[in-house]
């Protein structure tokens, strides 16, 4: 059967191939910024007021800037629990280490790690800061972070492509299921279901005697409703995620808006993305860059922000915290 989307274009797998022929024309010679970070700072400002179009790239490092930290507070309030029973330290380890427990445990595991990375606030407004700069500007985010914290900021979800899932989603394992569903309901049960209460924000807290449960009921365990086969997370794991109409629609208008824009005065702003994914974001911006002359990159990265040689001259790279350079 064919899709409606079989005819678009794929902007994921064109920008993946941006990235590897980057990784061909390198030299490997870096750069870290020329001039002082204060000089840096200032020209950043300047180019997002000029630019003709800014192509935002966020990783993982611009949520953790908004305060989303898989360990610490964070994980020792709403998994206190699972810490003293199994071991592990934060919520990316303990994501592995359930999926071989029962499932009522996994699942309820997965509630609340879903609830706080999607449904919850950042405890920073970092996102919101981050609309407030480009609000006015022709944009467009390409990103491989999975909490749909744009929307939430108020970005516009046509101009956004979430390339490796949504916390908010779960898709079948049954592959010739290729849609995805939405979970919200379900983990709100899940979570009431295990003892946790709504405050008069409606954010779940821990009950006052702090007694929560480690599992929820069989009758809770995510299934399919198409065929009633079992659920797991739309997240890029392998070659089962499942790339839904939804995602193809966001995939050819990242296309549209890079090809539109190609020989514009476009501003690269990558923000936070390290070295897991690179060929999604990092390289891909660098070779659009060296190919269009009027393009400036921009790198804002905690530890880890750098350049090639080859484009130096139109690149800024900003050693920093996110929030505090935004």
């Amino acid at each position: 059967m064919k899709n409606s989307y079989d005819n678009m274009p794929n902007g994921y797998q064109e920008t993946i191939e941006k990235g590897l022929n980057a990784v061909r024309y390198f030299n490997g010679s870096v750069s870290y910024g020329k001039g002082s970070k204060e000089e840096q700072e200032s020209r950043l400002k300047t180019e997002i007021k000029e630019a003709d179009a800014i192509v935002i790239g966020a990783g993982a490092g611009l949520s953790t800037s908004a305060g989303f930290i898989y360990s610490g507070e964070r994980f020792e309030k709403y998994f206190y629990d699972f810490e003293e029973k199994y071991g592990f330290h934060d919520m990316y380890s303990g994501g592995f280490y359930v999926m071989q427990l029962e499932p009522e445990i996994s699942w309820a595991y997965w509630a609340r790690n879903i609830y706080i990375n999607r449904y919850m606030k950042a405890p920073k407004p970092v996102y919101e800061m981050l609309l407030e700069l480009v609000k006015e500007k022709d944009y467009f985010v390409i990103t491989t972070n999975v909490d749909h914290q744009f929307q939430r900021a108020g970005f516009d979800k046509k101009r956004l492509f979430y390339t490796q899932g949504d916390y908010g989603l779960f898709q079948s394992v049954n592959p010739a299921i290729q849609k995805t569903f939405d979970n919200e309901e379900w983990v709100m049960k899940a979570m009431e279901a295990q003892g946790f209460i709504q405050d008069e924000a409606g954010v779940f807290q821990l009950p006052e005697d702090g007694k929560i449960s480690m599992e929820i009921p069989s009758e809770l365990i995510p299934k399919c409703p198409d065929d009633g086969s079992d659920m797991t997370m739309n997240l890029r794991a392998d070659d089962s995620f499942v790339e839904d109409e939804g995602w193809h629609r966001a995939s050819a208008a990242y296309s549209d808006f890079i090809r539109r824009h190609e020989n514009l005065h476009v501003l690269y702003l990558e923000l936070g993305v390290g070295a897991n994914t690179p060929v999604i974001i990092k390289y891909p911006f660098w070779q659009m860059t060296l190919a269009n002359e009027k393009a400036v990159y921009a790198c804002v990265n905690f530890g880890e922000s750098y350049c090639p040689e080859e484009i130096a001259d139109r690149s800024i790279c900003i050693d920093g915290d996110i929030a505090t350079v935004l």
